[in-house]
């Protein structure tokens, strides 16, 4: 086991290739003034990085760390959430990963966004990935998914679908005055976009149940006298839509 500690203040800009130490598993190198991180591209067996506290705009060169499990980027300069999830995708050990306090915090959606795209993420900014999480990123950004249980709930009068390749947009919201008269179960939040208004709607409707028996589990009259069946619990499949 290798580990490498910078002592926290000393303002480094530079870091000496650090390729020839093939089994670092640890590095901390947070609150200096790094901008990049291509000294440790080659450090295959790091499971642990700590660049916080930095001004890192490019994370180019981290994909290849497939060992990983924790890394800390917050507090950095990183505005391109896309380009910066992108290059953490292939990161399937990946569990904690901090991100905030930078630029690309600011779009709306940024963490359901990361959560989608990162699903081995277990940790995100310090706060536990929840199942309700998971649920909405697959609504908000599965979009052939989303479609199809927007058709069927709404009888297809109703696209609520989601296109990945679209750019995102930063959209702050917009709150109205607290003393605002709404009913306890309505959301306050007002939205520029539409779609995003439908998005939340759909998170809050009843689920519908549609339970089937799976009939090939049932023996027939004739297998039943026969005894060329053994008997066995009849399957039942549930679909649960939103």
């Amino acid at each position: 086991m290798c580990s490498v500690r910078c002592r926290q203040h000393r303002e480094l800009t530079e870091v000496i290739d650090l390729s020839r130490f093939k089994k670092l598993k640890y590095l901390w190198l947070h609150h200096n003034k790094l901008h990049g991180i291509t000294f440790i591209t080659r450090n295959y067996c790091l499971a642990e990085l700590y660049l916080n506290n930095n001004a890192i705009f490019d994370i180019q060169g981290l994909h290849s760390l497939h060992s990983l499990h924790i890394l800390r980027l917050h507090h950095n300069e990183l505005t391109n959430i896309e380009a910066t999830v992108k290059e953490l995708k292939g990161m399937l050990n990946l569990k904690t990963l901090t991100l905030y306090q930078n630029p690309l915090c600011q779009y709306n959606l940024y963490r359901l966004y990361t959560i989608y795209h990162l699903p081995g993420v277990e940790l995100l900014d310090g706060n536990q990935v929840t199942e309700k999480e998971r649920r909405s990123m697959i609504t908000i950004f599965n979009h052939k998914k989303s479609h199809i249980v927007q058709s069927i709930a709404f009888r297809g009068k109703v696209d609520a679908s989601w296109n990945p390749r679209s750019p995102l947009k930063q959209k702050p919201a917009q709150r109205v005055p607290s003393d605002f008269a709404f009913a306890n179960n309505v959301d306050k939040t007002m939205f520029d976009d539409p779609e995003d208004a439908v998005f939340v709607r759909s998170l809050k409707r009843s689920a519908m149940a549609i339970t089937s028996l799976n009939w090939d589990t049932v023996p027939t009259r004739e297998e039943k006298y026969l005894e060329e069946k053994d008997t066995e619990p009849v399957q039942m499949l549930t679909v649960t839509l939103r």
